[in-house]
């Protein structure tokens, strides 16, 4: 009379102590389901962590080229086709003047500075050492290493008095001072060489590592604008305009007030379209960030699909389990479980085996994502939505896997149960 009684009163917590103790006496079973189901939890919280710690990477590493700013540049060139006839279209480029021009006259609060590629493949020499041919010569005025978010970790900036003498002085990044310098020589008053053109070196860059997989400055030689032009063949060249607005929530009003001024500059009429683009600092970034949603959407179809698999080989293991538990069954329920018992205890069963999967799939995926976080020099990150996602899906496998089992448990015949062989 008392295990009938216990059987018709069985709370949560005695029925989970009886599907638990089920789980112990079947550790094989059990693990091999538990692993499937962290598999699957693995694969998407690793994958999803590892695109959350490359969104952060590419944000942090456009924000340090530029934050809160944006440029302006020639047009890039397009063809026209009509019929067979094919027109190309040259935009002209942005002149020194026009640069220079700009400058006087974009009355905002923000930070101009231009630039323009001296050289895009160079050699440079210091004594018996020297770069790769492809060594990229910049030149700048006294604004762009701040405007571009760069930092001087030795010597000085091109300054206002370099650019109005012509100064042959450079600002170099890590790697070319790796290339020049190998024996920890300091490389600040050293003079180097490209093409027969002596400079003297005033300022070394802080490292910025592969920035976006550009390199960032650290292959880059910098000097005065004015230099370029006069000595390096950069005269024609098309300059390049970066604005810096102090007021990040200003960007919009910056952009549409540069537009307006640079179209005055380059004298075009109110019915003719733009000969110059203005791209924003994070537009390169966001695309990046857009194609890693695409990746996203794909990761959730993939784990999805792991986990469907995950779902039916936790719903075939507890029909093998209803199956051999038969005569089980209809001992208890002799002596007095009823329909409902018999469910649940089955039910949190697969629940439980679930979330056990759930919990190990999730430590693994986040060493998984926190692997590839690391190695980027983002740090370490929890996912605290992928982490409940996963929890809400293990507790979803565990319900749709475990319910058909539990409800055919609960259906069987005491009699024919007991009878079972």
């Amino acid at each position: 009379m008392d295990k009938i009684l216990i059987y018709h009163s069985l709370n949560f917590k005695e029925t989970l102590a009886i599907a638990y103790d089920s789980i112990k006496i079947s550790k094989s079973r059990t693990i091999i389901t538990l692993s499937i189901i962290a598999l699957g939890i693995m694969s998407l919280v690793g994958i999803l962590s590892s695109i959350d710690a490359m969104k952060s990477y590419l944000s942090q590493s456009f924000s340090e080229m530029g934050a809160n700013s944006f440029n302006i540049k020639n047009r890039a060139r397009q063809i026209r086709m009509g019929g067979k006839r094919k027109k190309s279209i040259t935009y002209r480029t942005v002149s020194f003047e026009e640069a220079e021009q700009f400058k006087k006259e974009f009355d905002f609060p923000a930070t101009v500075a231009s630039s323009v590629n001296a050289s895009f493949a160079s050699t440079i020499k210091y004594l018996s050492n020297k770069t790769n041919p492809n060594t990229v010569i910049i030149g700048i005025d006294e604004s762009y290493l701040s405007v571009s978010g760069y930092k001087l970790s030795e010597g000085r900036n091109i300054t206002i008095g370099d650019m109005e003498n012509m100064s042959p002085v450079a600002v170099i990044g890590t790697d070319i001072v790796a290339k020049l310098f190998p024996n920890n020589e300091k490389p600040l008053d050293k003079i180097i060489s490209v093409g027969g053109i002596k400079m003297k070196v005033v300022g070394v860059l802080e490292s910025k590592g592969n920035s976006a997989g550009f390199g960032g400055g650290d292959k880059l030689v910098y000097v005065p604008i004015t230099f370029a032009r006069s000595r390096m063949g950069a005269k024609n060249s098309s300059y390049t305009i970066a604005v810096q607005v102090s007021d990040p929530t200003m960007m919009d009003a910056a952009v549409s007030e540069a537009e307006g001024v640079f179209r005055v500059v380059r004298e075009i009429r109110a019915t003719e379209e733009n000969n110059f683009e203005i791209t924003k600092s994070d537009d390169l970034a966001q695309q990046f960030i857009s194609n890693l949603n695409m990746l996203t959407l794909v990761a959730n179809i993939v784990g999805f699909i792991t986990l469907v698999g995950s779902l039916i080989a936790l719903m075939n293991i507890m029909l093998v389990t209803v199956t051999e538990r038969t005569r089980e069954i209809g001992v208890r329920k002799s002596l007095g479980a009823t329909k409902s018992v018999i469910r649940k205890q089955f039910l949190y069963e697969a629940i439980t085996i679930s979330i056990l999967g759930g919990i190990v799939g999730i430590l693994l995926g986040l060493g998984v994502g926190n692997i590839i976080s690391l190695a980027l020099g983002v740090g370490f990150i929890i996912p605290w939505q992928w982490i409940i996602l996963a929890v809400v899906i293990s507790i979803i496998v565990g319900v749709l896997g475990g319910y058909y089992p539990a409800n055919k448990a609960a259906k069987l015949n005491p009699i024919d149960a007991l009878r079972f062989e």
